[in-house]
C-alpha cells in the first residue's frame, strides 16, 4: 500500500484525528432535523401583529359565528368573568379632604345610587342610546377574544342635545369596532396601525375610519382632552412591550379547531356513506364473466342446448325475484328474495376508537386558549371527579380574575371616572371643596373596586365550612370572603343593618341578632 511517508523515508504519515466540534445545549436537533425543519426567525411582535391582524379578525368571527361550541364558550367567558354585570365597590382615598368615616360613607352611598341608576340605563350611558352599561361590557370581552381590543370613544352631549333626548348627563360611551381603527403605519409620523404616538411613545391620537351620509372617511381622535379625561377607550392585553394593538385570543389555535371540524365532517361523511346500518344482498346470480363464458360454450360442440337450458333456467328464476320487492326508507319492506339470495344488515365501522381520544385532546386546546374549561367548551363530564372538577376551576380561577382586572373593570372603570367627573362638576354629587378640589384629585377620589361572580364551587356544603374555618382562625375578612361570593361587603352590611332593625322594631327574633352559646351539660352515665 503507498502512502504519503515523513522525511525519514519510513515511518508513514497519518492524518490527524478530528476534534469533536462543541454543540450547542439548546437547539441541540435529533438526527431527523426536526428542529432545523422549523425555520422560525426573530421578529418584532407588534410586527407580526400588524401583519396578522385583520386575517385573524375575519377568521376569528367566522369560526364563531359559525361554531355553537365556540358561540357557547364565549359565552360561558362572559359569564365566568361579570355575570350579569360587574358591582361598583368605590374606594376613594379622602386624606386630607375634610370626610371624616360617616361622611364618606353616606359620601359613598351616594355615588353608588347615581351610578346604578346612569349605568343600566341605555339611553343615558350609550351615545347611541340602546346598550346598557353591562351589554356594553359584554360586547368588550366579545372583542376581546374575536379580536384581541375593545375600542371606543367618548362624547359629551351639550344642553341643547340633552333637551332633544330628555337626558340628565353628557357623558356618552359609543363602541368603536376594533376593525374601524384603521391599519395606517407610518413611522415618519409616528403612527402605527392606527395609533399616533409622541417622542416618548406615548399613544396622542387614534385614527378611526368613520362614516357619514354614506360617505367614508378617516378620522382622528386625541387619546385625552385638554383637562386629562380619556376621550378613546383602547383596551388590550399587550404580549410584548412594543405591542400597539392586541390580536385574536383565538389565533394560537386556529389550526387545531380547524383541524377539529375536519375530521368532525370527514367522521360524519364516512358515517352518511356507510350509513346508520348498511344493507348487503348476497346473490348466487351469476356475474358478467359467467354470461361470457356462455356465449364461449355455446360456440363449443354440442354445448349449445347445455347453455340454452341454463339461460331459461336462470330466466324463471329472474321472473320469479322480479316479483319481489326490497324497500328500505320510512316503511321498509322485504316481501320476497330471490332463490339463493340473503339480506345482510353490517354496523358502520365510523367513529373507531381513536376519534374520541383525539377529538378530546384538540378540544382541551381550545379550551385552554379560550380560557375556560374543558368541561365548559364541550359540556361533557363524563369522567369527572369531585377532585378533578375542584382542580379544573381552581386552575382556571386566576385566569378568569386576571381577565376581570385586565379587560372587564377598566371598561367599567374609564366609564365611572368621567361620568363622576361631570357629576361633581355639575353639583349633583357634593363634594367638600367643590369641583376644583375633586379635579386637583381626580384619580384618587375615582378609585374604585369591580366585583363579579362568585367563584364556582364543586360542593357549596364544603365552601361554605372552609370560608367559616379562615374567619374564625384569623386568616380572612368579611371583605375577602363576601369578594369571592361577589357581594358587597359595604352593601352587604347595610342590608343585615336594615333587616335586623327591622326586625327589632317589630318585636320578633332578628335572625342576624348574637346568639350566646349554649352550656354544655355532662350527665353521669347511667349505672
Amino acid at each position: 500500500m503507498s502512502g504519503l511517508v515523513k522525511s525519514d523515508g519510513v515511518t508513514p504519515l497519518v492524518a490527524a484525528s478530528r476534534s469533536p466540534r462543541p454543540t450547542a445545549r439548546y437547539l441541540r436537533d435529533t438526527s431527523s432535523g426536526v428542529i432545523a425543519s422549523r425555520v422560525a426567525p426573530v421578529t418584532s411582535h407588534r410586527d407580526d401583529v400588524r401583519r396578522s391582524w385583520s386575517r385573524a379578525a375575519g377568521l376569528a368571527m367566522d369560526l364563531i359565528q359559525n361554531s355553537g361550541r365556540l358561540k357557547g364558550a364565549t359565552d360561558q367567558v362572559l359569564a365566568d368573568t361579570v355575570g350579569v354585570g360587574l358591582t361598583l365597590s368605590p374606594d376613594p382615598d379622602l386624606t386630607g379632604l375634610g370626610y371624616d368615616d360617616k361622611e364618606k360613607a353616606d359620601w359613598i352611598r351616594i355615588v353608588k345610587r347615581r351610578w346604578t341608576a346612569y349605568w343600566k340605563k341605555a339611553r343615558e350611558c350609550d351615545m347611541r342610546g340602546k346598550l346598557t352599561g353591562p351589554q356594553m361590557v359584554d360586547i368588550g370581552l366579545r372583542w376581546h377574544i374575536a379580536y384581541g381590543e375593545v375600542t371606543g370613544v367618548f362624547d359629551f352631549f351639550a344642553d341643547d342635545r340633552r333637551r332633544k333626548y330628555n337626558l340628565t348627563t353628557g357623558t356618552k360611551l359609543l363602541l368603536y369596532p376594533p376593525t374601524r381603527l384603521v391599519q395606517d403605519t407610518s413611522e415618519l409620523e409616528g403612527l402605527f396601525q392606527g395609533v399616533r404616538h409622541d417622542e416618548n411613545g406615548r399613544a396622542v391620537a387614534y385614527r378611526f375610519q368613520t362614516s357619514a351620509s354614506g360617505l367614508k372617511a378617516k378620522r382622528d381622535y386625541p387619546a385625552f382632552d385638554t383637562d386629562g379625561r380619556p376621550v378613546v377607550m383602547h383596551i388590550f392585553d399587550p404580549m410584548d412591550s412594543e405591542d400597539v394593538r392586541g390580536i385574536s385570543q383565538l389565533a394560537p389555535a386556529f389550526r387545531k379547531h380547524i383541524q377539529a371540524e375536519m375530521l368532525d365532517d370527514a367522521t360524519l361523511q364516512m358515517a352518511i356513506l356507510q350509513t346508520v346500518f348498511a344493507i348487503t344482498l348476497t346473490s348466487e346470480q351469476p356475474s358478467q364473466d359467467a354470461y361470457e363464458a356462455l356465449e364461449v360454450l355455446k360456440e363449443s360442440e354440442g354445448g349449445t342446448g347445455y347453455a340454452q337450458e341454463y339461460l331459461d333456467f336462470l330466466g324463471a328464476q329472474l321472473d320469479r325475484a322480479a316479483e319481489s320487492r326490497i324497500s328500505v326508507g320510512a316503511d321498509p319492506q322485504v316481501s320476497h328474495l330471490g332463490p339463493g339470495e340473503k339480506l345482510g344488515l353490517e354496523t358502520a365501522n365510523v367513529p373507531g376508537r381513536d376519534f374520541l381520544p383525539f377529538s378530546n385532546s384538540l378540544a382541551r386546546d381550545m379550551a385552554r386558549t379560550i380560557g375556560c374549561t374543558y368541561g365548559g367548551l364541550t359540556m361533557d363530564y363524563t369522567d369527572a371527579t369531585y377532585a378533578s372538577v375542584r382542580m379544573e376551576g381552581s386552575s382556571i380561577w386566576p385566569v378568569v380574575l386576571r381577565r376581570r382586572e385586565r379587560i372587564a373593570a377598566p371598561m367599567c372603570q374609564l366609564v365611572y371616572a368621567n361620568w363622576l367627573d361631570e357629576e361633581v362638576g355639575e353639583g349633583r354629587i357634593p363634594f367638600k371643596g367643590g369641583y376644583r378640589a375633586f379635579r386637583a384629585n381626580r384619580d384618587r377620589v375615582s378609585a374604585a373596586n369591580w366585583q363579579g361572580p362568585a367563584k364556582p364551587t364543586a360542593d357549596d356544603h364544603k365552601a361554605a365550612r372552609a370560608s367559616t374555618e379562615r374567619l374564625k382562625n384569623g386568616t380572612s375578612s368579611i371583605g375577602i370572603e363576601t369578594g369571592d361570593l361577589g357581594v358587597d361587603p359595604d352593601a352587604l352590611f347595610e342590608e343585615r343593618q336594615r333587616e335586623h332593625q327591622r326586625y327589632v322594631d317589630a318585636g320578633m327574633e332578628s335572625p342576624y341578632a348574637v346568639r350566646q352559646a349554649q352550656p354544655i351539660i355532662e350527665t353521669e352515665p347511667a349505672p
